[in-house]
């Protein structure tokens, strides 16, 4: 239980911060949020990757690991478009 929570965090930071290399543009995101987003994006993906028996292979679960990447690619950009990074997306000035 303990090893799996430590992997969920190695892999989450991993993957999160893949996922704001990825993302193009500035992301206004703490590094904290960036580690619940990829925390949170690797335990869905490993769940989505058992449910299908993706996850049961030799060697390493690819599938998985780009399940994983995708999850947090679009954690990050809902994150961004929504304005739940730093500041909170908002600087004041209206469009015109």
């Amino acid at each position: 239980m303990i090893g799996a929570i430590v992997s969920a965090v190695v892999i989450g930071a991993i993957v999160g911060a893949l996922a704001r290399l990825l993302v193009p543009g500035r992301q206004n995101m703490s590094i904290g949020l960036t580690l619940i987003v990829g925390i949170v994006a690797a335990l869905v993906g490993t769940l989505i990757a058992h449910a299908f028996g993706w996850a049961d292979t030799k060697g390493i679960d690819w599938i998985e690991h780009i399940l994983q990447l995708a999850l947090a690619v679009i954690g990050v950009l809902l994150v961004t478009r929504m304005g739940m990074g730093r500041g909170g997306g908002r600087t004041g000035r209206t469009m015109t």
